[in-house]
C-alpha cells in the first residue's frame, strides 16, 4: 500500500510519500536508542512538564489537525476536533497520575521479615524503546494513548502508523518536538508494513504495541515471541449491545445509534450487534432503526454530517460484501444496504441494519468496520448471554438494564474486556482497556496500561545477622 493521502470523500489522491530508505530507519533506530539511556532518568516532573506543553500545543492546533484527520481517513469534522482534545485531556491526566502510579510497592513487613529480608519494594523501570503500530480509524487517539504513559514511564517510542495517515503521522512527532521532547523521544518512521519485521527484530527496539487488524496482530505477536519481546495487542472487536425488558428503551435505542455509527462505524469497540430481549425486541428494533434512517450522510467536512464515507474503497468493498452475503442468505434489510443516493464519489456506504440474522451468515461471526448493524432476538436473558458471546472477539460490552441480579450475571458471565451499562463503551485514560479472545491481550491506560512497558523490579535486602 502507497504511503499517501486519498481523502476518501472524493478517492482523490493529495499527496504521496516516499518510504523511509533502510539507512534512514538505522538512523532514527540509533537515535531512539541513544535517547532512551538518557530519557530514562528524567524525573517525573520534567517529563510531566513537556506532556503538558504537548497537550497545550494540541488544543491550540485541534482545528487544523482535526482538517487533517478528516481529510485523509473521512471521519466528520466535529468527531475529529473531539478526539483531538480527548488526547489533549488523557495527556495532562498522565502527567498528573503518572508518577503516583508508578510509585514504589511495599510488601508487607511480615512477608519481608519471612522471606529473611530486612527491607523489600517493587520498583517500576521503562524497558527502553517500544514500535508502536497503529491504525487509521483514530489516528490521533490510538498513537496518544500509547505515547502519554509510554513517554511518562522513561520509554521512547518509534511509530509505524497506518499509511493513508501519513500527515497526522508526521504531526505527532512534531508534536512532540514543539513541545520540548530530547530529538528520539518519539519519532515517526514513514515505512511500509514490509518494513516491521526487521525493526522489532533489532536488538534495540525493548517491545511493541498493536492495535489493528486480527492477521496484523498474529503477524507483530510471532515475530515479537521468536524474538522474546513484549507486546500489547488490541485488534478486532464485534461488541454485544444487550437491551432487556427493564431498560429505558428510548435511551438505549438512540444511544446506539452512536454506538454503531460513531467514526463512520469505523471502530473496534463500536457497538455491533444489538441483542434484544424478545419482549422489547419490536420497540427497540422500531427506534433504532428508525434513528439509523435519520441520520445524514455526506461530505465530513460539513458540520451537519453525522456519517462520512468509509476510509478506503477496500474497505467499502469489504463491507458490502459481507451485507450481500447476509441478504442472499436470508437476512431483511430494514433500511440502507448499499450506497447513499447522489454521493457518486467517495467511498460512502448507507448506514444499514439487517435483521434474521443467522449463524451460517459471514457477518455473524465477522467484524463489520462500518456504519452496519445487525438486531438478534433472545428469548431470554441465557440466550442473550448465549448470542453476546457468540464471537470469536471480546473487545467490549454494553448492556442495558435496571435489575441488579441481571448486571451481575452478565458481568460475570460476558466474554469481554470490558461492561458498560445503560451507556455505550467509551474509552477514558483512568480505566483499563483491552480484550480478550482474538481481541488481543494486555491492556492499555490507567495504571495497567502505563506499566505494560516498565520492568517490574524486585529490590531486596538481606537482613542483619543477629549480632547478641
Amino acid at each position: 500500500m502507497p504511503i499517501a493521502t486519498v481523502n476518501p470523500a472524493s478517492g482523490e489522491t493529495l499527496r504521496t510519500f516516499e518510504p523511509l530508505t533502510a539507512e534512514e530507519i538505522e538512523r532514527r533506530i540509533a537515535t531512539a536508542h541513544s535517547t532512551a539511556r538518557i530519557y530514562r532518568g528524567t524525573p517525573f516532573d520534567e517529563r510531566a512538564r513537556l506532556l503538558n506543553r504537548a497537550a497545550e500545543l494540541l488544543e491550540q492546533d485541534a482545528p487544523d489537525i482535526a482538517r487533517t484527520m478528516t481529510t485523509e481517513m473521512g471521519k466528520p469534522l466535529a468527531q475529529a476536533r473531539a478526539e483531538a482534545l480527548k488526547c489533549a485531556k488523557s495527556m495532562r491526566w498522565y502527567a498528573a497520575n503518572a508518577e503516583k502510579l508508578l510509585a514504589d510497592e511495599h510488601p508487607s513487613d511480615a512477608d519481608v521479615k519471612d522471606s529473611g529480608g530486612s527491607y523489600a519494594r517493587v520498583h517500576y523501570r521503562p524497558l527502553g524503546v517500544v514500535l508502536a503500530v497503529m491504525p487509521w480509524n483514530f489516528p490521533l487517539w490510538q498513537v496518544v494513548r500509547f505515547a502519554a504513559p509510554a513517554l511518562m514511564a522513561g520509554n521512547v517510542g518509534l511509530l509505524k502508523h497506518a499509511s493513508n495517515v501519513p500527515q497526522t503521522a508526521l504531526y505527532l512527532e512534531e508534536l512532540f518536538l514543539r513541545a520540548g521532547f530530547p530529538d528520539g523521544c518519539f519519532q515517526t518512521l514513514l515505512v511500509g508494513s514490509g518494513a516491521i519485521e526487521s525493526i522489532l527484530r533489532d536488538d534495540r527496539v525493548a517491545a511493541a504495541t498493536l492495535t489493528g487488524s486480527e492477521p496484523a496482530g498474529r503477524s507483530v505477536a510471532a515475530i515479537a515471541g521468536d524474538e522474546v519481546k513484549k507486546t500489547v495487542l488490541e485488534l478486532g472487536g464485534s461488541d454485544p449491545y444487550v437491551v432487556m425488558p427493564s431498560a429505558d428503551i428510548e435511551r438505549a435505542a438512540k444511544t446506539a445509534v452512536t454506538a454503531r455509527v460513531q467514526n463512520n462505524g469505523q471502530s473496534c469497540i463500536a457497538a455491533k450487534r444489538f441483542i434484544a430481549h424478545a419482549d422489547v425486541y419490536d420497540d427497540f428494533a422500531a427506534r433504532f432503526t428508525a434513528g439509523v434512517r435519520a441520520l445524514t450522510v455526506g461530505d465530513p467536512m460539513e458540520e451537519s454530517t453525522d456519517v462520512g464515507p468509509l476510509s478506503s474503497e477496500q474497505g467499502r468493498t469489504d463491507l458490502a460484501e459481507l451485507v450481500d452475503d447476509a441478504v442472499a442468505k436470508g437476512a431483511t434489510v430494514l433500511c440502507g444496504g448499499g450506497r447513499p443516493a447522489g454521493l457518486d464519489r467517495g467511498w460512502y456506504f448507507e448506514p444499514t441494519v439487517l435483521a434474521d440474522i443467522t449463524e451460517d451468515m459471514r457477518i455473524h461471526h465477522e467484524e463489520t468496520f462500518g456504519p452496519v448493524a445487525t438486531l438478534y432476538r433472545a428469548a431470554d436473558l441465557d440466550t442473550a448471554v448465549k448470542i453476546a458471546n457468540d464471537t470469536p472477539f471480546g473487545l467490549s460490552s454494553n448492556v442495558w438494564t435496571r435489575d441488579d441480579a441481571e448486571v451481575e450475571r452478565f458481568v460475570s458471565d460476558l466474554q469481554a474486556g470490558g461492561v458498560f451499562f445503560n451507556g455505550m463503551t467509551a474509552s477514558h485514560p483512568a480505566f483499563p482497556f483491552g480484550g480478550v479472545k482474538r481481541s488481543g491481550y494486555g491492556r492499555e491506560l490507567s495504571g495497567h496500561g502505563i506499566r505494560e512497558f516498565c520492568n517490574v523490579t524486585t529490590v531486596w535486602h538481606g537482613a542483619e545477622p543477629d549480632q547478641s
